[in-house]
């Protein structure tokens, strides 16, 4: 392909990506292939010669799109949303284009330094003090990641990464039952291993850990000679938007020298909006917090926002500087790629300089507004309706449910039956030991009359019940 027919053909998938979103709302939102049907179709070995981009489109659209879940679609309730507003579209077409690895200052200082700049510009629409500041992570993951990291080399101060942890204290981290699974995973790939992360029972209407509970455990550990090394604390939790008390949390960790770091991957975007930010009060003494523009906020997967009290800590934990990666004869310049765990980096920022801009804060904040009250609303007409109760109340724009007098099995089919009828998507999460039917509201374009359809539609599919 030439640069005249990438021209022809970037204009014509630009017109094929705008009626797509125009006409989401005709297409069954999960995808309604059975598992293999998408294999069947592709060829088992790779072409030898060139195919015609119309071959190779035409193909697109007979055996790519009947297998995706249109995770844009304005009744998409499942999980939590994945935004690609229209402006990070556009930003992400240029960042492709320009194709530039951003890992140091000189490969691309336009790009560094509107990271700084943009998380800055995220560090004041969400309230943080002054004292944060931000580097852009793939996800949230590698943000808890590059967090855990710095609570062990901190505690075993900064012998971890040269020494290994063979012969050190046993390491424990604290959270509570609610926490997502990509903190396992960073305990896990850290090597501070399962068994060293203690988990904290919840309690209370938003379920956070008790704070008594986790002092005990901390005092527990160290009478047993374990090293406690930091607590990862949570705004809006994965399955029911749970949320601890930062302010508590914050006051122990001081207490005891821990390092704090604070897991608001979804919930942080709604700290856009002043009057929700009683929900993570006293972050402020946090050391770390992460959320994900590209979750609530509208900008296209991958970005996400961590913020960090003392970088030198983050630095110190993951800096590796050989000569082919100093720059020479500037001094004061910041290199991201020593800020996170992969040394390669996209141009995410991009993306937020044209979301903030065409939208504005205020235009962001009255789409969470209207979100978090749409589901207070539906929260309310479900309980109220013969057919079903409510198990949590709405955390912001999240809430979960169950179809009344039934058991497990029947609330896993009633999920099923929703999602194969292809109108709206939900998922399932368990709420004290019990199925839940989980209810999340935060597509960019969603409207009224999508959650007023929503409801019928569950209303309509609990009468086979």
């Amino acid at each position: 392909m030439d640069w005249d027919e990438f021209a022809h053909w970037g204009k014509h998938i630009s017109d094929w990506a705008a009626d797509y979103h125009r006409t989401l709302r005709d297409r069954p939102v999960r995808a309604q292939t059975r598992p293999g049907d998408i294999a069947a179709q592709l060829d088992q070995v790779p072409p030898e010669g060139p195919e015609a981009m119309e071959t190779i489109l035409s193909d697109f659209e007979r055996i790519v799109m009947p297998g995706i879940t249109h995770w844009q679609h304005p009744r998409f309730f499942a999980y939590f949303p994945a935004n690609a507003a229209p402006p990070s579209i556009l930003a992400e077409m240029l960042v492709s284009t320009i194709a530039a690895q951003c890992m140091l200052w000189q490969t691309s200082p336009a790009a560094t330094e509107m990271e700084t700049v943009m998380l800055d510009w995220l560090r004041q629409a969400i309230g943080l003090p002054t004292h944060f500041s931000g580097v852009i992570q793939d996800s949230a993951s590698s943000a808890t990641l590059a967090a855990v990291l710095t609570m062990r080399e901190r505690a075993l101060n900064w012998k971890g990464n040269r020494e290994g942890l063979s012969g050190q204290p046993r390491l424990r981290i604290y959270c509570s039952t609610e926490v997502h699974t990509s903190i396992d995973r960073a305990i896990w790939v850290s090597g501070i291993g399962e068994d060293n992360l203690v988990r904290i029972p919840v309690k209370g209407p938003l379920r956070g850990m008790d704070p008594a509970a986790l002092r005990a455990a901390i005092q527990a550990d160290r009478s047993a000679g374990h090293l406690p090394a930091g607590i990862i604390a949570c705004t809006g939790g994965t399955s029911t938007g749970s949320c601890d008390d930062i302010a508590a949390v914050v006051a122990i960790a001081k207490d005891e020298d821990l390092y704090t770091h604070v897991d608001a991957a979804w919930a942080g975007a709604g700290m856009l909006v002043p009057e929700f930010r009683d929900l993570w009060k006293g972050v402020e003494g946090a050391d770390s917090v992460v959320f994900n523009p590209h979750k609530w906020l509208g900008a296209q997967f991958d970005c996400s926002a961590h913020f960090i009290a003392d970088p030198e800590s983050l630095v110190r934990t993951l800096a590796i500087q050989p000569e082919y990666l100093k720059t020479h004869g500037t001094d004061g310049i910041i290199n991201y790629s020593e800020w996170t765990v992969p040394l390669g980096r996209r141009f995410r920022a991009l993306k937020l300089w044209f979301l903030m801009r065409s939208y504005g804060l205020e235009g962001l904040r009255t789409r969470l507004r209207n979100h978090v009250e749409w589901a207070g609303e539906l929260a309310q007409k479900l309980d109220q309706s013969d057919a079903f109760e409510l198990v949590t109340d709405p955390v912001l724009s999240l809430f979960s449910f169950r179809l009344c007098g039934h058991d497990d099995a029947a609330q896993i089919a009633f999920v099923n039956r929703l999602n194969d009828d292809g109108r709206i998507y939900v998922t399932q999460t368990r709420v004290a030991g019990d199925i839940a039917i989980r209810f999340s509201i935060g597509q960019f374009d969603v409207t009224k009359a999508d959650i007023d359809f929503a409801y019928d539609v569950l209303i309509d599919v609990a009468k086979e019940f």
